[in-house]
């Protein structure tokens, strides 16, 4: 595909409408940004070449009018020689020089449009390219700016995570105390009730004794 149907394609391309369409718009957005960016390479390429045939263009014109004024001051000096066959002659050579340069003047105004119009659309190509940079820079603030709520979201503070390891010990804390507190009383209870126990099987005895 030659550069300027690039440039067509590229300037009345929707990046909208394709990047909607497209499964990974940051990536479809960073390949058009590379096309614009070599388009516009191109673009410039052929701007240089236009001017260097402006250039020579120019320097045969002035080439030729010196010659043209030469043939003329020619035609001059045979009519002053009494030979005007001569001075025919070099008038001759004059108007084919004067069409030559009427053909350099087409030329060179040819290649005047084609500079304005190559300048002109890399003009449009950078405003495109300004446009699609701050599409992605949009797009990869977006994209930063949801990872980071993601990634707060998913975070533990470590205070909090030290509150609740806290809280924790502090409930084991409490436990242990009930429990302490609960094997000091069955210990208590226990020793009444072993006590108790013995006074009876102390009591048994002293009966016996009495009957015996």
């Amino acid at each position: 595909m030659g550069v300027f149907s690039r440039f067509m394609d590229i300037v009345n391309a929707n990046i909208n409408a394709i990047l909607d369409k497209a499964e990974d718009p940051e990536k479809m957005l960073r390949l058009m940004l590379q096309e614009v960016e070599d388009t516009i390479i191109e673009l410039k390429a052929s701007c240089a070449a236009n001017i260097a045939n402006q250039t020579r263009v120019k320097r045969l014109t002035k080439e030729y009018k010196e010659s043209a004024d030469k043939w003329f001051k020619r035609a001059e000096l045979a009519l002053e020689n009494e030979n005007e066959q001569l001075a025919k002659e070099a008038l001759l050579e004059r108007r084919r020089i004067l069409e030559q340069i009427d053909s350099l003047d087409a030329e060179e105004k040819h290649y005047n449009e084609l500079s304005a119009k190559c300048k002109s659309d890399i003009e449009k190509l950078e405003e495109k390219l300004e446009s699609l940079r701050a599409k992605h820079k949009a797009m990869r603030e977006k994209s930063f700016q949801a990872a980071k709520k993601e990634s707060a979201s998913t975070y533990e503070d470590p205070l909090n995570k030290f509150e609740e390891m806290e809280g924790q010990i502090d409930r084991m804390s409490e436990r242990e105390s009930y429990y302490a507190a609960q094997s000091d009383l069955e210990a208590r209870f226990a020793s009444l009730e072993e006590e108790k126990a013995i006074e009876e099987e102390l009591n048994e005895l002293r009966l016996k004794k009495q009957k015996g």
